[in-house]
């Protein structure tokens, strides 16, 4: 996968493709009809209360073939307009210090990784919508230099559910969605029928929308001025069927976004409304194809984020198992 090319073709103008605009206060209101603000305890692991563990076992029932498939990018050590922090890698130790055997080869990574070039779960503290955390904490009353002490990504702890993959490209016949197409509610209607497979209570939904496939094939661009995600109308769809954990190979947001004044409308529908964590910069292909072969877009998906109390997220390398 390239990580930049000046020849690059710019993504195609949004023009309507990101979807009917939104005011900010048909906003709100969509806002407070998908807030569950109240609804569970421990309140900071949001909508995961619905996953009991009998809900685990069940959703163990969706392998069959025992394919297990990465959805994690490559670590990000090159900049790039999709890659402005690039994540760090050096050696710290080549096995050439005087001591007793066997020798060692160690090595340091570090990242800023809620951006566009590394695989992130989002936890519930990463974002606020006018001041306020899911739940309705102020932000500022949890969240200082030491950390969040409300939402962390500690507080999550392993995630395991059942996974349905939306592959839009496959149910359009296309390579990939243009930057900038907003996947609305109706499109998850037909994706549902067209893949054989209902979103329901407990689940994770990742979207592909081929952001990687045209990213290796035309070169990077920055999906901060243009990406295929959700129009803010598909989640009131999502929110009524108990959706827990949402995804892509973008970060969900269609951009531009069609709410003026909020950047990630999907970022504050799902983190601080309704408190479902993201998964964003997913790589999808491998899932994508082995779905086709089995013709199956479910699956057992595992994200094990790292304990980082107070943290805002974490890497991961989600997996999903067919």
């Amino acid at each position: 996968m390239t990580s930049s090319s000046a020849d690059a073709p710019a993504p195609r103008p949004a023009g309507t493709g990101n979807g009917p605009a939104v005011s900010r206060e048909e906003f709100d209101a969509l806002f407070e009809a998908v807030r569950t603000w109240g609804r569970w305890a421990p309140a900071d692991r949001g909508a995961w209360n619905r996953v009991t563990a009998d809900r685990v076992r069940r959703a163990t029932a969706a392998v069959r073939s025992g394919t297990v498939v990465p959805l994690a990018l490559p670590w990000n050590t090159r900049p790039g307009p999709d890659n402005r922090t690039p994540a760090l890698h050096h050696m710290t130790d080549l096995g050439d210090v005087e001591g007793p055997e066997p020798s060692a080869r160690k090595d340091f990574i570090a990242a800023d990784y809620h951006g566009k070039g590394i695989t992130h779960l989002d936890a519930l503290c990463h974002i606020a919508y006018r001041g306020r955390l899911y739940d309705g904490r102020r932000a500022g009353d949890v969240v200082d230099s030491a950390g969040a002490r409300f939402g962390a990504v500690s507080a999550l702890g392993p995630l395991v559910t059942r996974g349905v993959l939306l592959d839009l490209p496959a149910v359009l016949g296309i390579r990939w969605l243009e930057p900038g197409r907003a996947v609305r509610a109706e499109d998850i209607a037909v994706a549902e029928r067209a893949l054989d497979v209902t979103i329901g209570e407990g689940d994770a939904v990742l979207l592909r929308s081929g952001h990687v496939r045209r990213r290796a094939e035309l070169g990077a661009w920055d999906p901060d001025t243009a990406s295929a995600g959700f129009h803010v109308d598909a989640v009131p769809l999502l929110a009524e069927r108990g959706i827990v954990l949402l995804g892509g190979d973008g970060d969900s947001d269609v951009r531009p976004s069609p709410v003026k004044g909020v950047h990630s409308p999907v970022h504050a529908l799902a983190l601080a409304a309704m408190g479902v964590p993201l998964l964003d910069n997913l790589d999808l292909e491998g899932l994508s194809a082995a779905s086709a072969e089995a013709r199956r877009y479910e699956f057992l998906l595992v994200v094990a984020p790292l304990n980082i109390p107070g943290g805002t997220g974490s890497p991961v390398n989600p997996v999903a198992v067919l």
